[in-house]
């Protein structure tokens, strides 16, 4: 078995797992001023594994060179991207011959 092989493997089960969560977690959602039937604890661990399963998915990702594209980005929000840096200098203008 190669490593591609084991991190897709590795990926299909980080994404059921984190379905299997969020399902869970919306299915057991009460209306405000209910209590919840899961305990504080019980929710604090599931938000822990959500968040691990998140942080892994974006490292294997990142690993295999692919964009996670777990987060949205604005139009005006600044990329990961360096700016390309480029001098007036080296820009030449066209003038039009005037006919």
């Amino acid at each position: 078995m190669t490593k591609n092989q084991s991190a897709s493997k590795e990926e299909r089960i980080l994404s059921i797992m984190q379905k299997v969560l969020t399902r869970v977690i919306r299915e057991t959602a009460t209306p405000p001023g209910l209590k919840h039937p899961l305990s504080a604890d019980c929710i604090h661990d599931m938000r822990d594994c959500l968040v691990l399963i998140s942080a892994r998915k974006q490292e294997l990702a990142k690993d295999a060179g692919r964009p996670s594209g777990t987060r949205p980005r604005y139009v005006d929000e600044p990329g990961t991207h360096d700016p390309v840096s480029v001098s007036i200098d080296q820009i030449k203008y066209k003038r039009k011959k005037p006919k």
